[in-house]
């Protein structure tokens, strides 16, 4: 069965300090589904993770269709949040639960075609990570899109070239991140990535 053009999304379960941040979400859910794009992510609904999906969904009842969202979940955080419907997604398009949040990881960038990261905490951070190293080490070809709202992952940046400049990895691994920093080209790049191409985007 052919995976349909998808896109996946790290970000926060909180909202961060700045409402940009929120507003960035929202507007990320809503162009995702205006495309006609699979939404791939972590199945909260809390947090900026909640705001991509409900925003999503959202957009595409305004054109009476049904948003395609993909939810991967460990079992044991499944657990914790179904008993707290405000915090777990329950009205997916499809959960995955996994028994690691390795195997979360791998779910999420194994069903995507491009990866997209919004601003977040510690687990945001753990997520690029692995999607960078597994491009490096060439697991996958996955574009990796930094969101930059309000210059939140200037530091992250700044990072990476770091290491490579300390010769602690290849001049490429900078051509493998492309920072972004609104929705706007967010869009426009993602519309550049050929898998991403067969969605119903207009304009």
């Amino acid at each position: 069965m052919r995976m349909p053009p998808s896109v996946c999304v790290y970000c926060g379960s909180r909202d961060g300090v700045r409402p940009e941040f929120a507003e960035a979400a929202e507007e990320t859910g809503r162009m995702i589904a205006r495309n006609g794009w699979r939404l791939v992510y972590g199945a909260g609904n809390i947090g900026l993770m909640g705001r991509v999906a409900r925003s999503a969904q959202e957009e595409a009842e305004k054109s009476e269709s049904v948003a395609n969202t993909f939810g991967v979940i460990p079992e044991s955080l499944y657990e914790l949040e179904v008993g707290n419907r405000a915090v777990g997604k329950h009205d997916l398009t499809s959960l995955v639960m996994t028994e690691t949040m390795h195997e979360r990881k791998m779910v999420m960038i194994k069903n995507a075609n491009a990866v997209v990261v919004l601003p977040g905490g510690p687990g945001s951070l753990d997520e690029f990570f692995e999607a960078l190293t597994w491009r490096q080490l060439k697991f996958h070809d996955l574009p990796i899109l930094l969101l930059n709202v309000d210059g939140y992952w200037t530091p992250l940046v700044e990072l990476v070239r770091h290491v490579v400049d300390e010769g602690f990895a290849k001049e490429s691994l900078i051509g493998f991140v492309e920072t972004v920093n609104d929705v706007v080209s967010l869009e426009k790049a993602l519309r550049n990535v050929p898998a991403l191409r067969g969605g119903n985007s207009a304009g």
